[in-house]
């Protein structure tokens, strides 16, 4: 059943698109430094308040870390459709090194997902509630472009 886009969400951290989230994020910690910390540590640097955003300048370059966090949230959402259908999404994110740029998730020959980013040095959500919304309705956007053209997807 579909939830509205701004649907509240009771428990961001038992949402399939955090759990996968979570996941991609624990999969990167080849070392073990991050075993100990909680999920929501985790997820803190995901986390941008209105405050912290308005502090931030209105143009610049992202750095690296920004740069992982935005294409770790898209193998995310692709992880999350997988999940649900079956069929592999993989993201595909083309970036300019002031923060534009285009990201797109493809299942079989079928484009499920496509979003043009800007100020990406300003990537972030104003809460856990809001990631996880937000992560949710991009994989419930693609789920449906699935199972509208089935077999483009599975092409």
């Amino acid at each position: 059943m579909s939830q509205p886009d701004n649907a509240v969400i009771d428990d961001p951290m038992a949402t399939p698109f955090i759990k996968a989230l979570v996941g991609r994020i624990r999969a990167d910690d080849m070392y073990g430094a991050w075993e100990r910390k909680k999920d929501a540590a985790l997820l803190a640097d995901y986390i941008v308040t209105r405050e912290e955003r308005r502090n931030m300048p209105m143009i610049s370059d992202p750095d690296p870390d920004t740069l992982m966090r935005v294409e770790t949230f898209y193998q995310a959402v692709g992880l999350a459709i997988e999940q649900e259908t079956g069929l592999m999404a993989s993201p595909m994110m083309k970036m300019s090194h002031e923060g534009f740029g285009r990201v797109i998730l493809t299942s079989g020959s079928l484009v499920v997902l496509a979003k043009s980013l800007r100020d990406v040095h300003r990537f972030g959500f104003e809460s856990l509630a809001v990631l996880a919304r937000e992560g949710e309705k991009a994989v419930r956007h693609a789920i449906e472009q699935i199972n509208r053209f089935p077999e483009v997807a599975r092409a």
